[in-house]
């Protein structure tokens, strides 16, 4: 028994040492293991304030009226569904929440940040702050004045083929993005980040490059990104409650990629703002152009694959062709899901845990099942 001990503290001895000789987001890593929606409590964080004069959704006639069938509700659970929001007519039709989640309670949506970076990007672009689209990023950032880097454009950025070395990797301990996620040097990191393939060419989901777009806006604009969203978007859209954007340190860097955090009511919002292309009751907050644009896809570029144009990514903005249908959306991990569904006038939010491991091309098959469900009810009650 002694020698058990003995050789069980000397192994803890050793495992401590080793932790204790990883670089500080690595740890992070380790403690909190992966990433999930609940986060808002792991990190420092900005809060985006809402107006106190709250637009709300009206409740359709046919409120919850549905049912949804055993496979379905089977189906949610399995994916671990927090909330499920169906939206037509500025009215809602159906509204189901899960394992304790409500209709105040904020969930990080993860990914579909990127869009709301895009939609600050199109803002910063209407008022003059960024010139163009097509201006160098080295403007901005003055990282990026040498080597491949001057040759990156906004609209790079914008479009996800700037060809920077990013390794979209969420298992990996050492990955670029989970330094990203739990690391505390997000601008020095990503600013020393080289451009490996020609800008311009082919698009590559990398989540480094909307934190860049990131940086860029706010040296464009002056102000923290949390700030000119509170400004720009959260109080003339008069949400009804707070957001929060995580910070990589006190005092940081918002995580731009990744973490802002708000409930299914207020995130719809921005599949609002995409049906009325921004507008906002009267109020134009993004212009038109920038948000077709921004809801088009670059057809210019390469997809993912090489093998033909790109058909499903506009400016840090999905686009779903489903049915007869062609929905811009946004996608966060976990699957996340905010999706304007022009054709119908209808929104569509789910949040959750889980998401499909299974693709169709470069979607998870769960969001066609959300899909279906949504347009159950739209024919049922809508």
């Amino acid at each position: 028994m002694k020698k058990f001990i003995v050789i069980l503290c000397a192994v803890l001895c050793v495992v401590a040492v080793a932790y204790s000789l990883l670089p500080y987001y690595a740890r992070q890593a380790l403690v909190h293991f992966m990433p999930d929606i609940d986060d808002l409590y792991l990190f420092e964080r900005d809060t985006v304030h809402a107006p106190g004069v709250c637009w709300d959704w009206e409740f359709s006639a046919a409120y919850n009226s549905y049912s949804l069938d055993a496979c379905d509700s089977a189906y949610m659970a399995d994916m671990e569904t927090v909330s499920f929001l169906v939206i037509k007519d500025d009215s809602i039709v159906f509204e189901k929440y899960y394992g304790g989640w409500n209709d105040t309670l904020t969930s990080n949506i993860y990914s579909c940040t990127k869009s709301i970076v895009g939609l600050l990007a199109g803002i910063a672009i209407d008022e003059g702050k960024i010139r163009s689209v097509d201006d160098p990023v080295a403007v901005y950032l003055p990282e990026w004045k040498a080597g491949r880097e001057k040759g990156v454009t906004i609209r790079d950025l914008l479009t996800m083929s700037a060809g920077l070395d990013w390794d979209e990797s969420y298992a990996s301990l050492f990955s670029v993005t989970t330094r990203g996620y739990y690391g505390n040097d997000l601008y020095d990191f990503c600013t020393k980040l080289d451009v490996t393939d020609e800008p311009g060419v082919q698009y590559s989901y990398r989540s480094g490059e909307t934190q860049l777009l990131a940086f860029a806006i706010e040296a464009a604009t002056g102000t923290t990104l949390s700030r000119y969203a509170e400004e720009k978007l959260w109080r003339p859209m008069l949400a009804c409650q707070n957001a929060y954007w995580l910070l990589d340190r006190d005092g940081g860097d918002e995580k731009a990629f990744c973490c802002f955090h708000t409930t299914a009511r207020d995130a719809a919002r921005f599949a609002r703002l995409m049906l009325r292309k921004g507008d906002w009751n009267g109020q134009r907050l993004v212009s038109e152009r920038y948000m077709t644009e921004a809801m088009t896809p670059a057809s210019y570029l390469k997809d993912q694959w090489g093998e033909g144009p790109l058909t499903y990514y506009g400016f840090q903005t999905w686009i779903m062709h489903y049915r007869n249908q062609v929905n811009p959306y946004f996608r966060g991990m976990l699957g996340q899901y905010i999706i304007a569904i022009p054709s119908e006038n209808a929104i569509v939010v789910r949040f959750g845990h889980k998401r499909s491991d299974v693709y169709d091309k470069e979607m998870t098959l769960d969001i066609y099942r959300y899909m279906d469900i949504a347009m159950k009810v739209l024919d049922t009650c809508g």
